[in-house]
């Protein structure tokens, strides 16, 4: 590989790149990484091929003989690690130099909190914004493996997504619960079954069932009980659409379907048997240590999951 010197500092396009190697090193490999950084393999290998370009260095053997570092590679690594370090460190410096807190706060949130009864996300909200009434919140609705992979990146400084897999990238800190059941609508075949609430499993898995598309404790759910999926979605709206067609039975939050219920729309299918409990999470980047502004959040959700434990 022909080297060349870089005479600049890094840039924006620099840290992603960096961002993303620092990534696979730690998967230790392309394939494992995918999951963590939501982009194809083949992106991924673009990405750290174009850094090797820029810093004029072989970073990493990479082929169907695996993955594994070279020595340059190992050297750029930990250079990567104390550079995002010191970015931490500085954003921690400029807030303690105003000494209030400032700037912008990013949460990246799944699922209909509003009406859970345990997750009281919005009294962790009114306390941080009296507590930090300068920093400004910018809140997106995203499928939990965009908020991963916004969090792990740097894009979202919080997300708050169902727990359904481990990754060595992420802070896990426990929240609240939801509990979820397998519905039909009221034009749905099973909607007048008398046996509905203890039908067999081998009833439930001769009709359509909708599920989510990607990673989940949903998705778990589903190939646990054998269900045939399909029709895919991205988010709850789209699956309560499809249980009120009629044509497809899917899981929904109990506390979602309740209002359905009471309009005599919807109808849990087999309760004892398709029933689960989600456990949602906080998630963080990890790092050695967090800016004051996300120390503050978390500290206001850590209260408010003591709520949700007593209920």
């Amino acid at each position: 590989m022909t080297k060349r010197l870089l005479n600049r500092r890094p840039g924006n396009v620099d840290i992603r790149q960096l961002q993303i190697f620092m990534t696979v090193s730690e998967c230790q490999g392309l394939a494992a990484s995918e999951l963590e950084l939501n982009i194809g393999r083949s992106t991924i290998s673009k990405y750290i091929s174009d850094l090797e370009t820029r810093l004029g260095l072989r970073l990493c053997y990479r082929g169907p003989s695996g993955f594994k570092l070279t020595d340059a590679g190992d050297r750029v690594l930990e250079a990567a690690k104390k550079l995002f370090a010191a970015l931490d460190s500085y954003s921690d410096q400029i807030d303690e130099i105003h000494n209030k807190l400032r700037g912008t706060l990013s949460l990246g949130l799944f699922d209909q909190s509003t009406t859970n009864p345990q997750a009281h996300l919005d009294q962790a909200l009114r306390h941080f914004d009296h507590l930090a009434p300068h920093v400004d919140l910018l809140i997106s609705i995203e499928p939990p493996n965009v908020v991963e992979a916004r969090v792990i990146e740097g894009t979202i400084d919080i997300g708050i997504v169902p727990f359904h897999r481990k990754s060595n990238s992420l802070n896990y800190l426990p929240l609240y619960k939801e509990c979820m059941t397998l519905y039909c609508g009221r034009r749905h075949p099973l909607y007048k079954n008398c046996n509905l609430e203890n039908l067999k499993l081998t009833e439930i898995r001769k009709h359509k069932y909708a599920g989510f598309g990607f990673n989940s404790p949903n998705m778990a759910a589903g190939k646990r009980l054998g269900l045939r999926r399909a029709a895919q979605v991205q988010d709850e709206e789209a699956l309560i659409l499809l249980i009120q067609s009629g044509a497809y039975l899917g899981f929904l939050a109990d506390h979602v379907a309740k209002t359905f219920q009471k309009k005599n729309m919807v109808l849990p299918v087999s309760p004892k048997k398709t029933k689960y409990v989600s456990q949602f999470t906080a998630i963080t980047r990890k790092t050695s240590k967090h800016s004051r502004k996300i120390q503050l959040m978390l500290e206001q959700l850590k209260v408010s999951s003591k709520k949700a434990s007593k209920i």
